[in-house]
């Protein structure tokens, strides 16, 4: 026997006919061929085995008492469990119809009785080897994408993780923003009252701008998807960067003092001060690597921010500002961050930029989601530059990064608002205002800005009771969470927009979603509202909306000016040779020689002991050196100190 006939013989064939003679001929023909054969007689007995039994072939007769062939075929066919079986049909009928009818209802042959055995035998080898080349393909086609998983294991496990981190912030975006909003939205309220000092004035601004930059953080995280998948792109503004950069060491400055850091920026005088990049990434990128030197950086630790233009650039001054920034060569500005922290070992640095990866004193930590350095490291490709980092452990680290800038132009430059909403303006309607929100804290922060300025503001904890009041009262607007129980907002708009058909009273409907996804947008639009808005809000989106949607009209009281590029005191002006030579000079040839043997020996802390001893009898040659000392310059003090005792 063959290898062939070897495989043919494991096959199972279902033969149904209701003529017993017909069976034995069949059954004992096929049985000396090597096949396994089971013989019925009905067309309920055949749909049976055929489940129980998974034969590999049916021989079918069409003509049976009770239920034909035909439809035996077609309930085996709508049967998922039998519907892969192959039916051959045996028949005396020989016309055309009837063949057709056949292979409509899903036979694969058709064989007229009375047939010749070697027929028989050789339609049933045919469709069995179907059978089997099909199933082979079926193997090799799973084979196949087994080798496709395997090739993209990586890349499935990375979107995997990047999918499941971007579900996780998606569900806990709207919990995270509820409160974040009420924080905001109250410290805005309290700057308005009149009676707080310019000290609690200022704790208010540290409170609201920490607040918005945990809001940014949420939103990187998001980005950091976008990013991944190629979506997000530059965003290239005109601004103020030593605005920035004071934003920033203000938002810094309480932390180091609390952990007794020397925080110090440093700006060089070619550093242009406006520019146009992208004003977001640059923030975040610096905020990231700030965090972490403050993070890994002992009490009593220093950390400098030293800004450069990198050599060879064009002279940046011409940057500052043009009618098309275009029409100027771009620039690379240099940026380093620099800490006496902790460090990181050798064998971390190379993994250091991969997203969720800690090293292990930030494992130690126990603070941050692994995603910073990803971010930062992305986000200055983004705009045009690359990122590098140095470190010895125990003795500290030092990132430095640059990016592409061109000139500002005049007319994006946006400057603080210097004016606030303070109420209505006269011979206004009475505008009434309802705040639809489930967290009361967030109802009663609308309701405090709105009444202050002399609107009517009603308040509902869900859309049930939000449709009821507008059916009393008919608000002019309507502040509207879509996430809430008993009845979300989507369905309460999609009820007060059908009720407005039969009062002929249309209410300007202004979602308050907590969501961070463009997709929302569309489902919030196509629900009936008007406008939406993401929380944590500005009271002045509130305002601005109100105006597009009801023409109010708003008084304002202007504001004091704050101070723009306060940086410049920390402009590096490196003093020369000559002013200190001559202050040197004064000094006692045994305390130039300390101050010397300190240098040479890289003892700083002895050289500042130093210099604070002759603080009040030479002060202005103790600030200067101050200045050297904290610029790690000990290497100019000494080649100054060399000098003086020649």
């Amino acid at each position: 026997m063959t290898s062939t006939q070897t495989e043919e013989n494991k096959a199972n064939i279902l033969i149904v006919d209701d003529t017993p003679e017909n069976l034995q001929v069949l059954s004992a023909t096929l049985s000396d061929r090597g096949y396994t054969v089971r013989g019925v007689i009905n067309g309920k007995m055949a749909i049976r085995a055929a489940r129980s039994g998974s034969p590999d072939l049916i021989l079918l007769d069409i003509k049976m008492p009770d239920m034909d062939g035909y439809e035996v075929c077609i309930q085996l066919k709508a049967d998922p469990q039998t519907s892969e079986i192959p039916v051959i049909f045996i028949s005396a009928l020989d016309e055309v119809l009837d063949k057709l009818t056949a292979f409509k209802v899903g036979g694969v042959d058709f064989i007229t009785k009375p047939f010749h055995v070697a027929e028989v035998l050789a339609r049933i080898e045919h469709q069995l080897t179907i059978q089997r080349l099909k199933q082979q393909l079926i193997e090799r086609n799973k084979e196949l994408q087994q080798e496709i998983i395997e090739r993209k294991k990586a890349e499935e496990a990375a979107a995997a993780a990047s999918l499941a981190k971007s579900q996780f912030v998606a569900n806990m975006s709207h919990e995270l923003r509820t409160p974040l909003n009420a924080i905001l939205g109250f410290t805005q309220l309290m700057s308005r009252d009149s009676l707080l000092n310019q000290e609690n004035l200022e704790n208010l601004r540290i409170i609201n701008r920490s607040g918005q930059h945990l809001l940014e953080l949420i939103n990187d995280v998001l980005d950091l998807s976008k990013i991944e998948a190629g979506i997000i792109g530059l965003d290239e503004r005109s601004f103020d960067l030593y605005q920035l950069l004071d934003s920033l060491e203000e938002m810094f400055q309480i932390k180091a003092e609390t952990k007794k850091l020397q925080l110090r920026f440093s700006v060089e005088a070619n550093v242009p001060q406006y520019i146009k990049t992208d004003e977001k990434k640059l923030r975040v990128c610096l905020i990231n690597l700030l965090g972490n030197a403050m993070k890994f950086t002992l009490d009593g630790g220093r950390i400098w921010l030293r800004v450069s233009v990198e050599s060879n650039q064009p002279q940046p001054r011409e940057l500052e500002t043009h009618p098309n920034s275009n029409s100027v060569a771009p620039v690379l500005i240099l940026f380093e961050v620099e800490d006496t922290g902790v460090g990181i070992p050798t064998a971390e640095i190379d993994t250091l930029f991969d997203a969720f990866v800690q090293t292990q004193a930030g494992r130690k930590a126990a603070d941050g989601t692994g995603l910073g350095l990803t971010i930062t490291k992305k986000y200055v490709q983004i705009m045009g530059g690359d990122i590098w980092v140095k470190s010895v452990l125990g003795e500290g680290t030092s990132f430095k990064f640059n990016i592409r800038v061109f000139a500002a132009i005049s007319s994006e430059i946006t400057v603080a608002t210097l004016q606030r909403v303070i109420g209505l303006e006269a011979d206004q309607p009475v505008y009434r205002i309802l705040a639809v929100d489930d967290n009361q804290e967030n109802r009663l922060l609308v309701v405090k800005m709105l009444q202050t300025i002399g609107f009517e503001v009603r308040e509902a904890e869900n859309g049930y009771q939000a449709v009821e009041i507008w059916e009393s009262w008919q608000p002019h607007l309507i502040w509207l969470d879509t996430r809430m129980p008993v009845m979300d907002g989507f369905e309460a708009v999609r009820q007060i927009r059908a009720k407005e058909k039969e009062t002929q009273w249309r209410t300007v409907i202004i979602a308050l979603t907590a969501s961070t996804f463009e997709e929302k947008k569309g489902e919030i639009i196509a629900a009936g509202c008007d406008d939406f808005v993401r929380k944590p809000f500005q009271e002045q989106t509130l305002f601005d909306k109100m105006a597009c949607y009801l023409g109010v009209r708003y008084l304002y009281q202007e504001l004091p000016r704050l101070p723009v590029g306060a940086l410049r005191r920390y402009c590096v002006s490196e003093k020369p040779d000559s002013f200190f030579g001559g202050l040197l000079a004064q000094m006692p040839q045994s305390w130039v020689q300390d101050l010397y043997d300190a240098a040479n020996d890289v003892n700083e802390e002895l050289a500042i002991q130093l210099v604070d001893r002759i603080g009040e009898s030479h002060p202005t040659l103790a600030h200067a050196l101050k200045d050297l000392l904290a610029d790690y310059r000990l290497d100019k003090i000494l080649d100054l100190t060399e000098s003086s005792l020649k």
